[in-house]
């Protein structure tokens, strides 16, 4: 951030590539600040572009204030992703108080300032909307299903029985949100609803009563704290039968669409239909987002820049709602009118009947002085002293003298909020109503745990089989607490112990966080980075992406607890863990796979497992809360097979995977053994019994004859070798379950298929006995490249009863005349369109192709051994007639003998004219049969099947003359030349 309106982001992965946002305001809040005395966040210096709590509310919260008190409606949303700083912003943290609480607080200062003859009428409203349903923060009793949107001609959208509390003063108003965060922190207890993921909904509703002017102004304030826009990974959940995780982000998407369509209609669109209906959220905030209000959008983002994506998609968010126009008025209207909308919305807000009392102009002038709320308005519960709880003040005194649990959440902002007193003496606790200390939380028992306050010392003790965690460690038995212990009830409920005053020092708190607790109990199952792989490698640093897996590890902790104490309370018999994917699994060349968080799903009656990524899981998770969410609520929570979350249909489960390492077929030599199955936890699953075999064409092994000093002696010549599984041994994936059973396959070099044995059932021990045959028929260097450096990988898949089996398609496989495998293809590749699947004709055409290549580059070596022999003939004809020339010097009186050296020497130059004469037909005819070959190679198969068939066919018939060609032009070929070495093998002997 640059400037104070301008956000350039860098995308990390291409530091090119930047975008550049401009708004009314940006603030940069990451980092350039201290601490003063009272906690607060200031500037570091002078020069630091810190925003403040104070910056930031003295631009959005006072205009909010100013737009109120000239009686428009004014809303504020907070949007982006979890952890970018929304509640940090809205409600603020600890000292640095947030937009809410500053505009509350600066209100209520105003007002008592304000002029004696007018009054002030404030009434707060807050609640929250999970999972599409709306709770009411400020009431205890939960109503099954939620609150209800209702409709009226005048009023628009409201919410059917949502607590409006009137308040006299900031310190109500504290109060009053401190217990509505109870409440919201309970239900997080309850069902992990934590402010992440659900949206918080707060609104004032301010009157302001001119008594001289006989005239009203009413404003209504949306403080509206929206959940994480984190956008949820597909990866994993893709053919998921389940649609995508629940309604958790349903809101935002809906949210999102309204703002497009406004947007689109402020740019002069055509826009038919504004989806204010899709959600609860967009019902309530239709006045805000296009009508009659004063908006702005807080738009957090986050500096991490794993987080780009997201935080890209936060800013074209904000950049869409900028374009949004509302129409703004101010609300007025006489006295009069105003006592007649109040009754009528008292009548249909409560469904009262009958006579509505109405105050006469008289009476409201008759109220308290300026500055106060009028009696009418004192209704429902006290804000100090609401549902019997004690006032702040008390609450602290007590915590100053008795030891206490202090709850812990996921969401800082609802850490600390509850606080459960353990008195002199034992009480019990547990979600009964009777207990002492009143739990809530999955996995909480009617009477779950015991403490005991005697003697100085705090003790607790389980109940029956009820978990609890103590320090990462589940405890049975009487267990005594020391200061700030840490303990785990249920499945997923964390408290800190807080010890007597005496045991207590200046320790900072924040310390033991939700992820503390989480990384404690990791490491007490013997869960570590260590363990995972992560730790570092020797230059002090650890692996980033296993830091990650670790991270995933312990987030998904708490979630499958819950998931298995849904299960276990809706009866589904299953039992659900945590495993990592890859954990020691490497690739064709050693080099270690990425690893991934998977849960791995067991059915404890029937034995089926399922395995879930993270992704999946999680989707599963949000509908795994909205079933179990019915049961709590006494509804029928028996839904069809397809439908429940916890059921999928059985499928083929990977168990493991065998490295079978191809150096030996670079050398022609067999490989024979026995090879372990390593599961994701780098356990043995199983051991296989594996040949791989070099061989002839017909299949006959090589022998140690065969066995080659350098792999590039093979370089262009035909291999064949044979891959053969002969059992597997010792398999637990049978030894756990009788009635299943395993398949193996394997896929090898650059073919697309999988190659899968034949499932076996039932075996401990079973037999296999499959081999394929492979073809290379013109190995390349890469092919032995391979085979050196790179191995053959088997996977071990289990079966399960009513599964489907794993099936190897070879529909696009190229086979030889033997019908083996033909692999490193690449040169027929060049041949042949890529995009076709060929039938087994024009493989077969193909293959012949490639064979007469190979004889054409025989005959090129033949002609090149056929011209070193001539050479070699030349040079001895030449030493002989340079001796027989001496001799007919000498013997030049000798006429016969003259002649027979005059024909000895015509001989060799006539057979060195038949020899040229004889390669100049040969290399003639190789032209013709070149350019044949060129055509065929230039000629692609039709993308037409009904052209296919003719397009063979004359394929064929030039396969077969250019085959014709080949043949003649060699048939004549060794004849020419067996007849000219035969004249001049007849020629020497005569002249020596």
């Amino acid at each position: 951030m640059h400037s104070r309106t301008t956000t350039t982001i860098q995308d990390p992965k291409n530091p090119e590539h930047r975008k550049t946002f401009t708004f009314d305001l940006a603030y940069w809040s990451h980092d350039g600040f201290q601490k003063d005395k009272d906690g607060v966040f200031i500037s570091a210096d002078p020069s630091s572009t810190f925003a403040s709590q104070k910056d930031v509310f003295h631009d959005l919260g006072r205009g909010i204030l100013d737009s109120a008190w000239q009686g428009y409606n004014a809303t504020l949303l907070a949007y982006g992703q979890t952890g970018s700083g929304k509640s940090y912003s809205m409600v603020g943290l600890g000292a640095n108080k947030g937009i809410i609480p500053n505009v509350c607080e600066e209100l209520f200062q105003a007002i008592e300032e304000r002029e004696r003859n007018q009054e002030y009428q404030v009434t707060f409203s807050m609640l929250e909307i999970y999972n599409e349903q709306i709770r009411d923060l400020l009431s205890r009793t939960k109503q099954p299903g939620g609150l209800k949107v209702r409709e009226d001609q005048h009023l628009g959208f409201y919410v059917d029985g949502l607590k409006s509390v009137p308040c006299e003063n900031y310190a109500q108003i504290e109060r009053l949100m401190e217990q509505g965060t109870k409440i919201r922190t309970t239900a997080s207890t309850n069902m992990n609803a934590s402010s992440s993921r659900s949206h918080m909904v707060i609104t004032i509703q301010f009157r302001q009563v001119f008594l001289d002017r006989d005239l009203t102004k009413q404003s209504t304030i949306n403080l509206v704290d929206l959940a994480g826009s984190e956008r949820q990974k597909s990866s994993g959940s893709e053919g998921d039968r389940l649609r995508e995780g629940s309604q958790v982000n349903l809101s935002l998407t809906n949210l999102g669409n309204v703002i497009s369509a406004l947007a689109d209609a402020a740019t002069g669109k055509k826009v038919l239909h504004i989806p204010y209906r899709d959600s609860v959220l967009t019902k309530l905030l239709q006045p805000a987002l296009g009508g009659n209000s004063r908006t702005t959008l807080i738009a957090a983002i986050s500096p991490a820049d794993i987080c780009y994506e997201e935080t890209l998609s936060t800013l074209r968010y904000a950049e869409r709602a900028k374009k949004i126009r509302n129409r703004a008025v101010v609300n007025t209207s006489t006295l009069m009118r105003e006592s007649k909308a109040e009754n009528d919305r008292a009548l249909l807000a409560r469904g009262i009947s009958g006579m509505a009392g109405k105050l006469s102009q008289e009476q409201r002038r008759s109220r308290p002085a300026a500055g106060r709320l009028g009696v009418g308005w004192r209704e429902g519960p006290a804000a100090g002293s609401a549902w019997g709880l004690p006032s702040l003040p008390q609450e602290q005194r007590i915590m100053k003298t008795l030891p206490h649990l202090l709850n812990v959440n996921e969401d800082p902002q609802l850490t600390g909020v509850l606080k459960y007193f353990i008195q002199a003496g034992s009480c019990d606790a547990g979600r009964a109503a009777s207990n002492a200390i009143h739990l809530q939380g999955l996995g909480i028992s009617d009477k779950h745990a015991s403490f005991t306050n005697s003697d100085g010392k705090v003790t607790v003790t389980p109940h029956s089989k009820c978990k609890v965690v103590v320090n990462g460690v589940p405890i049975v038995t009487k267990t005594k607490l020391q200061h700030l212990d840490r303990i785990i009830l249920g499945s997923n409920s964390a408290y800190l112990y807080i010890g007597f005053p005496s045991e207590r020092g200046s320790e900072d708190l924040t310390r033991f966080d939700y992820d503390f607790f989480q990384l404690e109990r990791a490491a007490a199952e013997g869960v570590s980075v260590d363990k995972l792989g992560a730790a570092s490698h020797g230059d002090g640093k650890a692996d980033p992406g296993m830091l990650a897996v670790f991270q995933d590890y312990v987030r998904l902790m708490p979630l499958v607890a819950e998931a298995n104490q849904m299960g276990e309370e809706l009866k589904k018999g299953l039992r659900m863990e945590l495993k990592v994917k890859n954990l020691a699994a490497s690739d064709s060349r050693g080099h270690e796979l990425q690893k991934e968080v998977m849960v791995k799903v067991t059915n404890q009656r029937t034995r089926e497992v399922w395995i879930w990524s993270k992704a999946k899981f999680i989707n599963r998770k949000f509908l795994m809360e909205e079933l179990y969410q019915r049961f709590l609520d006494g509804e029928d929570s028996h839904v069809a097979q397809e439908d429940d979350p916890f059921w999928d249909p059985v499928e083929v489960v990977h168990l493991g995977s065998a490295h079978i390492w191809l150096q030996s077929l670079a050398y022609s030599m067999k490989l024979e053994e026995q090879v372990e199955f390593m599961n994701c936890e780098g356990e043995e699953e199983a051991v296989v019994h594996v040949c791989v075999t070099p061989c002839s064409p017909a299949g006959r092994a090589c022998g140690e004859e065969d066995v080659v000093i350098d792999p590039s002696e093979l370089l262009g010549k035909r291999m064949d070798f044979q891959v053969g599984l002969v059992r597997c041994l010792g398999v637990k994936w049978l030894k756990e379950d009788a009635e299943r059973g395993i398949q193996m396959g394997y896929r090898i070099y650059d073919l697309s298929s999988t190659f899968y044995t034949k499932p076996v059932w039932k075996m401990v021990n079973p037999q296999i006995e499959e081999t394929v045959q492979f073809t290379a028929l013109n190995a390349s260097q890469e092919f032995l490249n391979y085979l050196q450096t790179n191995a053959l990988i088997v996977d071990l898949w289990g079966l399960q009863e009513g599964c489907a089996q794993l099936d190897c398609s070879q529909s696009d496989l190229m086979v030889t005349s033997e019908g083996h495998v033909m692999v490193d293809t690449k040169k027929m590749s060049t041949l042949m369109d890529p995009g076709q699947t060929p039938s087994n004709q024009i493989s077969e055409l193909y293959m012949k192709l490639l064979k007469l290549e190979q004889e054409t580059e025989l005959l090129r070596d033949t002609n090149r051994a056929l011209r070193e022999e001539n050479v070699f003939l030349k040079q001895s004809l030449e030493k002989v007639g340079s001796t027989q020339q001496g001799e007919r010097l000498r013997k030049s009186s000798h006429p016969p003998a003259a002649r027979e050296m005059n024909q000895m020497y015509t001989r060799p130059a006539s057979s060195d004219r038949e020899f040229a004469k004889a390669l100049k037909l040969f290399y003639h005819s190789m032209n013709r049969a070149r350019a044949q070959l060129l055509r065929l190679r230039q000629e692609k198969p039709p993308e037409e099947d009904e052209m296919l068939r003719p397009f063979v066919q004359q394929q064929a018939q030039r396969l077969k003359d250019l085959g014709d060609v080949l043949e003649s032009s060699l048939r004549r070929l060794k004849n020419d030349v067996a007849v000219i070495v035969k004249k001049k093998r007849a020629s020497l002997p005569h002249a020596e």
